[in-house]
């Protein structure tokens, strides 16, 4: 067997076992925990692409892979009453996806998160603009 394939694996393997593990790590006195986050990114979709959440809870998103994403919300797809949502912190999906395409704007880079507190019950689309056309879009589904 070639050893860089025997080694990829072996890698593959056991970062596959660590994966959502959640550690303390400790470097001399030092102690940090590493960061939660409810869904992560690979390279073209979110994990999962369907989350379950409840009214006033907040979730949060990581960028869990080496591209760069965006979570921008599908404004026509937000619950009646509901606040609109994007990295960047953009008014609406307009200014959003013109931001990412003018300057890279709402750019969520490695290992960077991002939060949103759902307030309004119903089921909220978003896509990762730079990404959408390979088909990452998610849902959040909120509940009472």
């Amino acid at each position: 067997m070639n050893r860089r394939v025997y080694l990829a694996a072996v890698g593959s393997a056991t970062l596959t076992g660590l994966a959502g593990c959640t550690a303390l790590g400790d470097i001399g006195e030092q102690v940090f925990e590493t960061t939660e986050y409810d869904i992560g990114m690979s390279r073209n979709e979110y994990l999962p692409d369907e989350y379950e959440t409840t009214v006033g809870e907040t979730v949060v998103w990581k960028n869990t892979s080496e591209a760069d994403h965006t979570i921008t919300a599908v404004e026509r797809s937000l619950p009646e009453g509901a606040s609109y949502f994007s990295t960047g912190d953009y008014p609406d999906q307009e200014t959003a996806v013109e931001a990412w395409h003018n300057h890279r704007g709402g750019r969520l880079g490695t290992r960077e998160t991002f939060e949103h507190t759902f307030e309004v019950p119903g089921t909220y689309r978003y896509i990762c603009e730079p990404h959408v056309k390979g088909g990452m879009v998610g849902t959040v589904i909120v509940t009472e």
